[in-house]
């Protein structure tokens, strides 16, 4: 059986669960397959001395098999704030005595990287001290953000160079990375996958009551509930649709996610007089992600720059039509109007959107239909087959 060794800076741990969970079901996807062996290195970066939310990442830094995958994580010299420039050479220096004496003990076959900076140049070190084949995938942030920075463009670049081929999440990523002078014929499309026994529809009165019970939710008959899921950050957008409720009247917001932009969002409800009508819920466990999404009318993610966001895809198969930006991959998910509606990153076109969307009044049947041919289990099966190519 083929062996790949997988550098994941982007993979949830005890301390973080829901960081990166996308690409923990990816490799877990492939190594149930059976016809590939899968270890994940998932690097922890911890500064020299771990104090606050560092101290708890420490102590997640374990080692064991997680859903069938041997994920092994040691720690990396992290500079807060000032060590992007530096994160790859201290990845490669922290991860390479263990891929050394892993591959020592049973050799692999390929080294990948979940994320082009800083995972990408790590790995493309890696590779070259194993004497292996390099693979990296590109998901939005590290070509939209890192591939403009020029200290990380440059080992990208670099990374690429070396690599016998890249992954990108969407057709529109692919052209990103083009743009910024990565190779396109090493580029293969691959799409998310989705846990189609979780993310399904469930009935809306249902889930609205546990909403209710569980989050204090209380929507009375005829008011609308719009749901927003990502990271609270500026990226995001979430402001713009908080600035959309005064001309939304009946319909409440709830927010699934965490980040540096909660003060200012809740100020801005304030502001604005609809902190009545906003919700924050944090982080969820996964698991209760299709009662919110499917207790809401209308999932709403005004993003600046995405690659093909999970969340999108998780709404869609739970039922629940989209209202976004036209960011990354948003017209190769958004091609039947049952889908929903791409607009413009402001206050006033998302509230159309949101009235165009309430008013056709899609079934949840035919919603989730515009993504039923994403499956975890076709994500893995493309991903086998380009592995293959790659040591073949």
């Amino acid at each position: 059986m083929p062996r790949v060794l997988s550098i994941a800076t982007l993979y949830p741990n005890s301390h973080v669960p829901r960081f990166g969970t996308f690409v923990a079901r990816q490799m877990e996807a492939l190594a149930a397959r059976g016809d590939w062996d899968v270890t994940v290195i998932n690097p922890i970066g911890l500064p020299p001395v771990p104090m606050g939310r560092y101290k708890a990442l420490a102590d997640a830094a374990i080692s064991r098999e997680e859903g069938g995958v041997d994920v092994r994580r040691p720690r990396f010299t992290l500079i807060p704030a000032i060590g992007g420039p530096f994160n790859p050479a201290m990845i490669a220096k922290a991860v390479l005595p263990l891929a050394q004496r892993l591959h020592a003990r049973e050799p692999f076959d390929l080294v990948d990287a979940q994320f082009f900076y800083p995972d990408g140049p790590a790995a493309a070190r890696i590779a070259l001290e194993l004497g292996l084949p390099l693979s990296i995938k590109a998901r939005g942030a590290d070509i939209q953000f890192w591939g403009h920075k020029g200290y990380a463009l440059k080992k990208m670049l670099r990374a690429a160079d070396q690599a016998s081929g890249l992954l990108a999440v969407s057709e529109a990523l692919k052209e990103d990375m083009v743009a910024i002078g990565l190779p396109r014929d090493k580029i293969t499309i691959h799409y998310t996958g989705l846990d189609r026994e979780l993310f399904r529809p469930l009935d809306k009165a249902q889930s609205r009551k546990r909403l209710a019970d569980d989050f204090n939710v209380q929507l009375h008959e005829g008011e609308t509930l719009l749901a927003s899921v990502g990271a609270l950050i500026p990226r995001k957008g979430q402001q713009f649709v908080i600035r959309a409720l005064p001309d939304l009247p009946e319909a409440h917001l709830v927010l699934v996610g965490k980040g540096d932009d909660e003060a200012s969002l809740r100020e801005l409800a304030y502001q604005c007089d609809v902190s009545h009508r906003v919700h924050f819920l944090g982080s969820l466990d996964h698991g209760a992600l299709p009662v919110v999404l499917s207790a809401a009318d209308i999932m709403v993610l005004p993003a600046a720059s995405e690659g093909l966001a999970n969340a999108w895809v998780e709404a869609l198969a739970c039922g629940t039509p989209l209202v976004i930006t036209d960011a990354g991959g948003a017209k190769e998910l958004v091609k039947a109007p049952e889908a929903g509606r791409i607009v413009a990153r402001q206050a006033h076109a998302i509230a159309e959107g949101v009235r165009e969307v309430l008013a056709a009044g899609y079934a949840p049947a035919d919603v989730a239909r515009t993504v039923e041919s994403f499956s975890w289990e076709a994500n893995a099966a493309a991903l086998a087959d380009y592995y293959t190519r790659l040591i073949t």
